[in-house]
């Protein structure tokens, strides 16, 4: 089992959760349950929009996970936000969090001797301090790495690592004592947690604690399994293996269930001790946070983690989360929200996925809507106060292709006890209307972004330059009875003034020390414009191309949301016919590639989510035959090939779908070969995209890449005549 104590170091906290060590030991438990209520029931207030009153009742905790119960306050506040010096206060107050679990986990060693799991006890003495440790050490890492310091990422990707340890140990030890119950446990993998990789040097100072290394239940004479494998499951007929997680910490005699329809039964017989509740929800929870994390970062980088120890597993990282989820407590309700953000947010970017009946049958790489709605019910009912799971509904309706259903919960769901909810909202609402393509409620949503928050004023500046830029075009091409000079003028001179004001706010936010992409996106944009309006003699609202709101729309996958009328109305958008300059200048608009690509791949989304599938790979056979060194320079778009070859890989994940799409070729009337193919097809034009150079944009294909990849994985998986040979 892998060294805890030889990662981090910590000072001697101010406070100690620890009684006095005169009392018994029943008292000192039940103590230390009471402790936990307290702070848990505090910290639950978060999820229900009050951070302030959450952080009013912690501060007159002393222990440590009161001070991480302000640690989750203030990480809350960091990343819905993304503010420079919430997140300078965040990372102070997580260090001191680590540095008390740190400090009370050795304590706690200290005092257990040479025993280590207790009669009765799930987890070794002090694993409740370093589930706290790991979960600091995993706020801390994502909060430096959304710092704008390179640095301070650095210093994320090292907390992480340490987080990764701490919580293969609590795991490792869970797995000995299942096992040593006779408690099977299912879906079998690897801690995803290279254990082999190069270790940082021992100090000096290590070698006074070396007797305090985190100890397993291997020590106790119970062999301890190399690695953590899943759910679990009865396997003898063993009464603790009826029921899992379904006890809340608040109350270990009544416990209360978060299950899901279909949710296989699990045991909560065995954690009934409200401590081993509070360790295995929440180690479920970060551990499930990492594996499903790290399992979306770009491939190119994904290669770079597994070098130094990290891989990911969304299959597992999902199914620890929903784990989580069952108890009623802040560790449930942080995994349902990051199961909900993946589900209707990250996953929404994404086309290749199961189907919703391979979903029904257990698939866990698709999107589970009757779960999910359970999911959502059930905190909707413990959390009545909160907009973040008013948001999340809106998110499912959104999904489900119901834009201004979606539209309606967020207008009325503007105002929130907490900024950052708020400003979310408003982020999302912005575009919904710009996929409804609503240019005027567009408009004003991101222009309220602005106010509300300050991640990236450019990109609200040129969002909201977007939606004017279409009000003029509708006005420029409208009726002459329905518009006049004096509104085309207005929403000219105001689109122009948001584009111009765009590059002045650029690069005050930064990720990891380099411009955001979607800046850098903009920057490119309008120097691309610039240049082509002094090159047509133009002004600089009649030198854009390619609509750019259904551009930004592709980028974000909008297409899925939008219902066959929007759709038409997208088709109507990337006419030509739309530019507002001479019949010369719109020429020459057309004939430049990387133009023309561009529009041909936004052209080739909308066929393709209108069902029109010849028509969808007409559009981009032109554009897969351009050469890569012909889109390379400074103003172009140069992602439009890699995602002509993600789009031909959609395509042919549709195909093998719904065969019904099948037409013509070497196969024959041989269904199951045709899919063969069209799989093998689909996994070939996912991987070019994987292996492309770097380009503008690449971090939002890579998800969509990784994602597609990880379902074909699971196809193969599933279908034994699909699997490669």
């Amino acid at each position: 089992m892998s060294r805890l104590l030889g990662w981090a170091r910590g000072a001697t906290p101010k406070h100690s959760s620890h009684p006095s060590p005169a009392q018994s030991q029943e008292d000192l438990h039940a103590q230390q349950i009471a402790i936990i209520e307290d702070a848990m029931s505090h910290a639950a207030m978060i999820m229900n929009d009050d951070i302030d009153g959450a952080e009013e009742k912690l501060r007159k905790g002393n222990s440590t996970f009161h001070s991480l119960g302000m640690g989750v306050c203030i990480f809350m506040r960091s990343v819905l936000g993304f503010e420079k010096g919430v997140m300078l206060e965040a990372s102070n107050r997580l260090y001191d969090t680590e540095n008390a679990a740190w400090d009370e986990m050795r304590k706690a060693q200290k005092e257990a001797g040479s025993s280590t799991t207790l009669p009765g006890k799930i987890y070794p003495p002090g694993s409740e301090h370093a589930l706290v440790l790991a979960e600091a050490q995993l706020m801390s890492a994502i909060v430096a790495v959304l710092h704008e310091s390179l640095t301070e990422g650095i210093k994320g990707f090292y907390k992480l690592r340490k987080a990764y340890i701490t919580l293969d140990g609590i795991m490792q030890s869970e797995s000995a004592y299942l096992k040593q119950q006779g408690i099977k446990l299912e879906n079998g993998k690897d801690i995803m947690l290279n254990t082999t990789a190069p270790a940082p040097a021992k100090s000096a100072d290590d070698d006074d604690d070396a007797d305090l290394e985190f100890t397993d239940a291997a020590e106790s004479g119970i062999p301890t399994p190399d690695e953590y494998e899943g759910h679990l499951t009865k396997d003898l007929g063993d009464s603790a293996a009826e029921k899992i997680g379904q006890l809340s910490v608040n109350d270990d005699k009544k416990p209360r269930s978060a299950k899901a329809p279909g949710t296989p039964e699990v045991a909560s017989d065995v954690f009934t001790n409200p401590i081993d509740a509070f360790v295995h929800s929440g180690a479920n929870m970060c551990f499930g946070i990492l594996l499903l994390i790290i399992s979306m970062v770009p491939p190119a980088f994904s290669r770079l983690l597994s070098i130094i120890g990290f891989r990911g597993d969304r299959e597992r990282g999902v199914q620890m989360l929903w784990q989580s989820t069952r108890f009623d407590n802040i560790n449930g309700a942080v995994a349902g929200l990051m199961i909900l953000a993946y589900y209707n947010g990250l996953l929404g970017f994404s086309d290749i996925l199961p189907s919703d009946e391979d979903v029904e049958n257990g698939a866990v790489m698709g999107y589970p809507k009757t779960r999910c709605a359970a999911l959502l019910a059930t905190m909707r009912q413990r959390y009545p106060e909160s907009g973040l799971w008013r948001l999340e509904e809106a998110r499912v309706l959104a999904v489900k292709k119901e834009l201004r259903e979606a539209i309606t919960i967020l207008q009325n769901n503007k105002e929130s006890k907490m900024r950052q909810v708020t400003a979310l909202n408003s982020f999302e609402l912005s575009l919904d209307a710009m996929y409804l393509q609503n240019f005027p409620l567009m408009r004003d949503s991101f222009l309220r972004c602005i106010e509300l928050n300050d991640w990236s004023h450019s990109m609200y500046y040129y969002l909201a330059g977007v939606a004017e830029l279409e009000l003029y075009r509708d006005a420029f091409h409208g009726p002459a009875e329905k518009t006049s000079e004096s509104d085309m003028r207005l929403h000219k001179k105001k689109a122009e003034e948001y584009f111009r004001k765009a590059p002045t706010v650029a690069g005050k936010k930064r990720f990891m020390s380099k411009p955001l992409p979607f800046e850098q996106f903009v920057l490119r944009k309008l120097q691309k414009w610039e240049e082509r309006a002094a090159d047509l003699g133009v002004d600089l609202a009649d030198a854009a191309g390619v609509s750019p709101a259904f551009e930004m729309t592709y980028l974000w996958n909008g297409t899925k949301k939008m219902q066959r009328p929007e759709l038409d109305k997208a088709e109507q958008l990337l006419s030509w016919q739309r530019l507002t300059v001479s019949a010369e200048g719109a020429a020459k608009i057309q004939a430049e590639i990387d133009e023309r690509a561009l529009h041909d791949v936004c052209l080739s989304a909308v066929y393709r989510n209108q069902e029109r599938i010849d028509e969808a790979k007409e559009a981009l056979k032109s554009v897969l035959t351009i050469n890569k060194l012909d889109i390379k320079g400074p103003t172009r778009d140069d992602y439009a090939l890699p995602a002509a070859h993600y789009e031909m890989a959609v395509i042919a994940w549709a195909e093998v779908q719904n065969p019904k799409l099948r037409r013509p070729d070497g196969t024959g009337g041989d269904e199951t070969a045709w899919k063969r193919t069209k799989l093998d097809e689909c996994h070939s034009w996912l991987d070019q995209v994987a292996k492309w150079e770097g380009y503008v944009l690449d971090a939002r294909f890579g998800m969509r890449v990784n994602t597609g990849l990880d379902t074909l994985s699971w196809y193969r998986r599933e279908h034994p005549w699909a699997a490669t040979t």
